[in-house]
């Protein structure tokens, strides 16, 4: 168990912009950054990031909290899982208490996979390097392929002994359990029998955006035809091969920074582009490119560059991923390599500056490429020129933005000699054709769905006193320490007339919300504020000041994200629709104050409705009370009612 101490020291060297600018392109916001949601596909950005708070929200998916909560979400880790990168990231040493035997069976399955998979990584690294096999085998066969002592070490390229059993065996000697093994694909069973699934191989170890190894690819040395070239780990937990890019852990940093990502096929081509200073580069790994893989790209940036080497037929084949580039709502250029050569060879033999160069002024878009590709297939047939066409526009159909998808349409016009307007009306027709089937799966949908009651529709009317305890739980979050002078009342009852009488106390926002609540004898309806004004109070009394990062160090995930949706709500639009909900908003002329005590008012005055109310109904579905005393009830809180919006300086208004 890592101790306080350790976690502590966590807490406070890890900065929130920093750790999720490892897995999302952040740009300047006012006092804030954004950026599009590492959760969900999106195009406009929805991710703000505080450095202030110490806090992120995203409101595309409705998650949010501080850095160990990002690190939690983005990377499915365990709480200790995200403290240990965390930690690592900041090289704070982690000091732990010895685990209890229950603790140690505590460590899930999940996690279990991961701890096989770096070992795996170390000891096939450990086999390259200090082994006879592994030096005369695979170190040989990397340094044959141009790669150096350190880019060896940087992506921890290793070997596999070409035994039978030699990586199972050394694993279960070391306490690793074959259950796990199996699992990873590292280890395949048969009966009571075991094999290394990578023997002979070199390997590359895969790993996640945040470093943790998911999974290897092997290459075999030897000419055994029966044998696959590349073999991949199987899918596991852990690894799924549409959702990852080979060299994303690598890239990230220079992708976001170049605001360019290279796409290339294999795992060399990437290791020899980034040997040779392009260091923005991933790989598919030999798969038909998935949207999983734009979306990990997408996070961290709009722009991508697919490098092709000069196979036409493999590009032709690739043409479907440049589609679903373009429905990501992403920018994609293509640059084809000489024949007999790709990003792997030539990268290999060009310098660095030719090597830039020749990127950027071959890099073309989409409908170029196309073009050229497609009509060397054509020829002169007219038929094939007019299906080409087609394809082109089709892919035009994918962007989003329609003045890129005007511009793309003239280009098109411009280089398959055609008019703009057989294009948009061929465009139309697409668009059209897609709309139909989007009504038609709409119909079915709809079809399936249960007709909601009249009841359930009024259960989604806003709730004016939730909206008002979810800005009282906003002012303590933001003001709670803050000392204003308040306007307090003196009630007098005479005669039938409610008199107040105004005197002036300085006390802090905490004291004035807890008291005014406590003298009424209020509890908050919603049971989530509650539980967050509870946990407020709580800290409040156990800690002479208020400070953010200590209370959401303190709280659990759940709360953590509902306290930053409304610290970030705040941040984002300062909840300018509360006023229709006759609810306040501090604007730059109001003060603090003021805020709190007209919120505190509206928020009694509606309480005093809904007491009449009930009132009321209670009268009327019950003969045997006596009306006189209820009639009495209502005129007193009818008084007090309207006292409360004289105070507020409004009409009666009805909430409801």
């Amino acid at each position: 168990m890592i101790t306080k101490e350790t976690i502590d020291a966590i807490f406070e060297a890890a900065r929130v912009e920093e750790v999720i600018g490892d897995f999302v392109q952040l740009k300047k916001a006012g006092s804030n950054y954004k950026g599009l949601s590492p959760f969900v596909n999106e195009k406009t950005p929805s991710f703000m990031v505080s450095p202030a708070k110490q806090i992120w929200k995203d409101f595309s998916s409705g998650k949010g909290g501080n850095a160990i909560s990002f690190i939690m979400e983005h990377e499915h880790f365990t709480y200790p899982e995200a403290l240990r990168y965390l930690a690592n990231k900041y090289q704070i040493e982690i000091e732990e208490t010895e685990q209890t035997d229950e603790e140690k069976q505590a460590v899930n399955e999940r996690e279990s996979l991961f701890v096989v998979s770096e070992f795996a990584k170390k000891y096939f690294h450990d086999i390259l390097l200090k082994t006879d096999e592994g030096l005369a085998i695979g170190h040989s066969y990397f340094k044959e392929r141009g790669f150096t002592e350190d880019t060896i070490k940087t992506f921890q390229l290793g070997y596999s002994l070409d035994q039978w059993n030699a990586f199972t065996n050394e694993a279960i000697s070391k306490g690793y359990q074959l259950e796990f093994l199996e699992k990873t694909g590292l280890t395949i069973v048969k009966d009571d029998k075991t094999f290394d699934r990578f023997k002979g191989r070199v390997m590359f170890p895969i790993q996640s955006m945040s470093g943790r190894v998911l999974g290897f690819g092997g290459r075999i040395l030897t000419n055994d035809k029966k044998a696959a070239k590349y073999l991949n780990s199987p899918e596991s937990d852990i690894y799924h091969k549409s959702k990852v890019l080979y060299g994303i852990f690598h890239a990230k940093q220079e992708i976001a920074s170049k605001d360019n990502c290279f796409l290339v096929e294999g795992y060399t081509d990437v290791i020899q582009m980034h040997q040779a200073g392009i260091k923005n580069v991933v790989a598919s790994s030999g798969t038909a490119l998935t949207p999983d893989q734009i979306r990990l790209i997408n996070r961290l940036t709009k722009n991508i560059t697919v490098l092709f080497d000069g196979d036409a037929a493999g590009m032709r084949a690739s043409l479907r991923g440049i589609d679903l580039i373009l429905e990501a709502g992403m920018n994609v250029r293509i640059c084809t390599f000489p024949d007999g050569d790709d990003p792997d060879s030539f990268a290999k033999k060009t310098p660095i500056d030719e090597l830039q160069g020749y990127l950027k002024e071959n890099a073309t878009d989409f409908i170029r490429f196309k073009a050229n590709l497609l009509m060397q297939e054509a020829g002169n047939d007219p038929i094939k020129k007019a299906d080409v066409i087609r394809d082109i526009v089709v892919s035009i159909s994918k962007v989003s933005d329609y003045i890129q998808r005007e511009v793309y349409v003239q280009e098109c016009a411009s280089i398959m000699d055609i008019s703009e307007e057989v294009l948009f009306s061929t465009l139309a027709q697409i668009g059209k054709k897609e709309l139909q089937e989007a009504n038609k799966k709409f119909v079915q949908d709809k079809k399936m769905e249960v007709v909601k009651s009249t009841t359930e529709e009024s259960k989604t009317k806003v709730d004016a006193l939730s909206e008002l305890e979810y800005k009282i739980i906003e002012i303590l979050l933001l003001y709670g320490s803050k000392e204003e002078l308040f306007d307090e009342y003196e009630f007098k009852v005479d005669d039938e007339k409610v008199e107040s009488e105004k005197i002036q106390v300085k006390r802090s926002v905490f004291e004035k919300v807890f008291l005014s609540l406590q003298e009424d004898e209020i509890e908050m309806s919603n049971p989530k504020f509650k539980d967050i004004y509870n946990n407020i109070v709580q800290f409040y009394n156990q800690n002479q000041e208020w400070n953010l990062e200590l209370y959401l160090n303190q709280i659990s995930p759940e709360i953590t994200e509902d306290v930053t949706s409304i610290i970030m709500n705040d941040e984002r639009y300062n909840l300018h629709n509360w006023e229709k909900q006759n609810i306040l908003v501090k604007t730059k002329d109001m003060s603090i104050d003021q805020l709190v005590s007209e919120t505190i008012l509206t928020y009694r005055n509606i309480l005093v409705f809904q007491l009449v109310k009930n009132i009321q109904q209670d009268l009327l579905s019950d003969t045997s009370i006596t009306h006189t005393s209820i009639l009495e009830d209502i005129r007193d809180y009818n008084i007090l009612k309207n006292l409360l919006n004289k105070l507020l300086g409004r009409v009666v208004s009805n909430y409801f």
